[in-house]
């Protein structure tokens, strides 16, 4: 593990054994998962903004065509087009966005760091076709959808 990727006070998984998580009890990049953590929670309560800047400033730890990079800069992706449909009323930007991170999402694994990565392929595909199926939908993770706590947005605020 990298000595960067490290964070003694990122706790594991809240159920399952999700790519990323290690046998001896330790995530592979344990930044990746604070960074997820922040960035579904904000996602899940409507701070499409936030959450897509909680995902890029991780996704810069990683090199290119890493399992790692592909996940968060398709995360990146999935906020921000999220974004341009809700904010701007965008939904020829926020299908752009989705092609290029269902691209990012090949060969990621379907659990990926507590992601449930199948599910937001799933979404994405049909919202190419129909955007309402945004509306209402919630990443899950680790088999719930959390939504922001103040410690989110403090760690957003940060990133600035």
């Amino acid at each position: 593990m990298d000595d960067h990727t490290r964070d003694a006070s990122v706790g594991p998984p809240a159920r399952g054994d999700p790519a990323g998580w290690r046998a001896d009890g330790q995530w592979e990049h344990a930044t990746l998962r604070r960074a997820t953590e922040h960035g579904v929670r904000l996602y899940n309560s409507r701070e499409y903004h936030e959450s897509h800047d909680c995902f890029e400033a991780e996704w810069y730890n990683y090199g290119r065509g890493t399992t790692e990079s592909k996940f968060l800069h398709g995360m990146v992706q999935v906020a921000a087009g999220a974004y341009k449909h809700f904010d701007f009323e965008d939904d020829g930007g926020m299908r752009s966005l989705f092609r290029t991170a269902l691209q990012y999402f090949q060969g990621v694994p379907r659990d990926y760091y507590g992601v449930d990565v199948l599910d937001v392929r799933t979404v994405l595909t049909n919202a190419l076709e129909d955007p309402t199926v945004l509306h209402g939908w919630q990443i899950e993770l680790d088999g719930t959808h959390p939504t922001a706590r103040t410690e989110d947005v403090t760690y957003a605020e940060q990133l600035e």
